[in-house]
């Protein structure tokens, strides 16, 4: 939702924070192995109703995007694929927008081994503070 919002809400906040987040619904489509979530909330495959997954697809807007963005992702998360949190940092990176990647190689969906979640939480916090001052 973040990357959606970072397109379509362009104005609406100083900072985002994207925790495993769909850049691409397309692309998810093919990649997730939660195949039943896409499939219902599309009502079919990405070559069966390929309009429903461009209607609100985040990929379609980043040529909006100007809000500062931390992006988080987990490397064993195999329902949105490490790809998608690579894709919306590069597409940060590209248009220059202030952003910045935290990765955990040993994480899935959830962080969840507690030096992780200190990691995440300080990370999150550094974030929020420098641009909710």
């Amino acid at each position: 939702m973040m990357n959606w919002i970072a397109g379509n809400w362009t104005d609406a906040f100083k900072a985002i924070v994207n925790h495993d987040g769909v850049f691409d619904s397309r692309s998810m489509g093919y990649s997730t192995e939660e195949l039943w979530f896409d499939e219902w909330e599309h009502k079919g495959t990405p070559y069966e109703a390929a309009a429903a997954y461009e209607k609100h697809n985040p990929v379609n807007f980043v040529q909006n995007w100007k809000t500062p963005m931390l992006v988080i992702h987990g490397a064993k998360d195999f329902r949105i694929p490490i790809e998608q949190g690579i894709a919306a940092f590069t597409a940060l990176q590209r248009r220059g927008v202030p952003s910045q990647f935290l990765m955990f190689p040993d994480e899935n969906h959830w962080v969840l081994k507690p030096q992780n979640s200190v990691k995440w939480h300080e990370t999150v916090e550094a974030w929020l503070a420098k641009y909710l001052k």
